[in-house]
């Protein structure tokens, strides 16, 4: 469900569109050390151009041989690709060194002719709206069904058909357009969130906005803008005014929403305070407010803007990524730099 694999499959359709054939590549199997998870998704034009990666080193290369051969013998008029087949690489260490694959890893791949793009499509307009999706492939036919998929379903092979599931970009609404939401704005962007912000004070919006033309604003005040996105387990939100008539109003509605992170800068005594502040007057309930993280971001002894944005985007991953255990809290001098105390 990572945006790199949308972003295949959205190279896939402009490449159909532009009159190239393609080939879709998807790992179904690994075994030992292999670099890419299954699921994973190449795609391959006539040309040789490709998007996305199932391993990161010598594989591609001979996916890219095998397909462009495939199509010469299409322009020949000989038998080429029709229906999805499958590809092992690894199978022996020897095969495993040869492809750089490490410690003997293994990877099975399902190698479909993309002729129809009208799933191709339909897949991308339904992310698009954050719906999650099931993609069937039946390998015997080359058929494709696309379906609902439920939170928390994998990937699934059985020989003959292959589910794969696809979910919406991850998202990552900041509360406030200063310095600080700069940086994180920007490392966010480069590891393909989807960046909205909101501060209604225009002086810091008009700044930021003007120096990242891909992050959108979204007008209003906070708490109707949390409200209004209706944040699902794919939306990170974390408030970074250190007002608390800004940062509360989007914090009572992202710790009852389905956001899979919340956080909010601020020391470990401004958070105790909040936190007070949020269950006295916002009924906020215990197991609520225990979803807050606050100081926000990793302990990794962060004093600058940029170094901070670091630790907030690198707790936002460990969360994503569902990996527990280590501090969780960027140092209370880091958390309060640049922000007055509340």
């Amino acid at each position: 469900m990572e945006s790199l694999d949308l972003r295949v499959l959205g190279d896939v359709l402009a490449w159909r569109q532009a009159g190239h054939a393609v080939t879709l590549v998807t790992v179904v199997e690994t075994w030992g050390s292999a670099p890419r998870p299954p699921g994973a998704l190449l795609a391959v034009r006539d040309d040789g151009v490709v998007s996305g990666s199932v391993s990161g080193g010598c594989v591609e290369d001979d996916l890219i041989a095998r397909t462009k051969a495939s199509f010469k013998d299409l322009a020949k008029g000989e038998p080429a690709l029709g229906k999805p087949d499958m590809i092992a690489y690894g199978v022996s260490k020897e095969e495993a060194t040869r492809f750089g694959l490490p410690c003997g890893g293994t990877l099975r791949l399902v190698q479909e002719p993309v002729l129809d793009t009208t799933w191709v499509a339909q897949l991308l307009d339904s992310t698009a709206n954050h719906q999650l999706v099931a993609r069937t492939l039946t390998l015997v036919s080359g058929a494709v069904q696309l379906s609902p998929a439920r939170r928390g379903q994998e990937i699934a092979f059985d020989g003959s058909t292959l589910t794969t599931v696809f979910g919406p970009k991850w998202r990552l609404l900041l509360i406030g357009a200063g310095q600080l939401s700069q940086a994180v704005a920007q490392i966010a962007s480069m590891l393909d969130f989807e960046v909205l912000v909101c501060d209604p004070r225009e002086e810091y919006a008009a700044t930021l906005m003007s120096g990242a033309p891909d992050i959108r604003r979204l007008e209003g005040m906070p708490d109707d803008v949390v409200r209004e996105m209706h944040p699902d387990a794919h939306t990170a939100i974390v408030a970074l005014t250190h007002d608390p008539k800004l940062d509360d109003m989007a914090l009572i509605e992202a710790l009852t929403s389905s956001a899979f992170y919340v956080g909010a800068l601020g020391s470990r005594r401004n958070q105790e305070t909040r936190k007070q502040r949020l269950a006295e007057h916002f009924d906020l309930s215990p197991t609520e407010l225990a979803r807050l993280h606050g100081p926000v971001g990793l302990a990794l002894g962060a004093k600058t803007p940029a170094e901070i944005a670091v630790s907030i985007i690198a707790e936002i991953v460990q969360v994503k990524n569902g990996v527990t255990g280590g501090a969780n809290a960027v140092r209370e001098t880091a958390a309060t730099a640049g922000c007055a105390l509340s």
